[in-house]
């Protein structure tokens, strides 16, 4: 099938969902949108989309259903409360791009499943500029042969990644989370240290480009901690809120994270303190705090 016969609606056009959509329709693509925020549905018809003004009705006749909704309970709301999966034919198939627990994923495919719909958990990483670009991560829970099935759809997204059964899509993108977290404690540790000596933390981050340490998070984030240029791309409510889901799947999986559990630390004391909108590599502001160095390198 390709995307002059597919029939696609998307749930959820924020910061991520807005790129994606515009990527899909410059392929082809046939796309409905519906956005709790009617605004934000509605800046897409420019580009192409159907705007629609409840989630069931951006569904109806769709093959295909992306949702990138805030968790479990948002998802679960718009799929079974709002009326998508009453919409929806047998045969069609949701792609939950959301980050949710890898257990609401597991149930939500089940719940689907007996309806004849199918699922895929299939977070996505990359950010705003990955969704825009077409270059996100895209990592797939569920039927690998759904996933092939897809694979029209998921080009002009990013890469995608069958990763194992229903929930493991999930487990993928906590595990991701786990990495961006701890590199940017990391680094933003790292460049305390070196300022306390003298060091220049400008220069420290260009001393070590290409080395061992090299990582997409020294290169975009750490340039946000030299420049003290924070935003809100990524806001640290939501770091934390993957790393609260990481410790409980890990506790019902009997494992210790004790580095996820120290940053997790870190990062709530953040949010606590106001950063929760601060993205997530304004964490070096609670470690300066911590050690009675705010602003130093301002």
């Amino acid at each position: 099938m390709n995307g002059a016969e597919r029939s696609i609606a998307f749930l959820g056009t924020g910061l991520m969902g807005a790129p994606m959509v515009r990527r899909l329709l410059k392929a082809g693509f046939s796309v409905t949108v519906w956005n709790r925020d009617g605004k934000k549905a509605e800046a897409l018809a420019s580009d192409g989309a159907v705007v629609a003004h409840t989630p069931a009705a951006a569904a109806q006749g769709a093959s295909v259903v992306f949702t990138m909704l805030t968790d479990d309970n948002a998802v679960g709301d718009v799929l079974f409360s709002q009326g998508v999966a009453d919409a929806l034919d047998r045969g069609a198939i949701v792609i939950d791009c959301s980050s949710i627990t890898p257990g609401a994923a597991r149930n939500h495919a089940a719940d689907l499943g007996k309806r004849g719909i199918g699922h895929l958990d299939a977070p996505v990483s990359g950010g705003v500029v990955g969704a825009s670009a077409g270059t996100l991560a895209i990592m797939a829970g569920g039927d690998a042969d759904v996933v092939e099935a897809l694979a029209d759809v998921f080009a002009p997204l990013g890469r995608v990644t069958h990763v194992g059964p229903s929930g493991t899509g999930q487990l993928a993108k906590l595990g991701n989370q786990q990495i961006v977290a701890i590199t940017i404690g990391a680094i933003a540790e790292a460049m305390m240290l070196v300022e306390a000596g003298g060091g220049s933390p400008e220069a420290f981050r260009r001393a070590i480009r290409g080395g061992f340490a090299e990582s997409r998070i020294l290169e975009v984030h750490g340039q946000r901690m030299v420049e003290r240029n924070f935003g809100h791309a990524g806001p640290s409510k939501l770091q934390l809120k993957d790393l609260n889901n990481i410790v409980a799947e890990a506790g019902s999986l009997s494992l210790t994270l004790p580095l996820t559990e120290a940053v997790r630390t870190e990062f709530s004391a953040f949010v606590a303190d106001g950063g929760g909108e601060t993205d997530h590599s304004g964490l070096l502001l609670q470690l300066e705090r911590k050690n009675g160095r705010s602003g130093e390198n301002s």
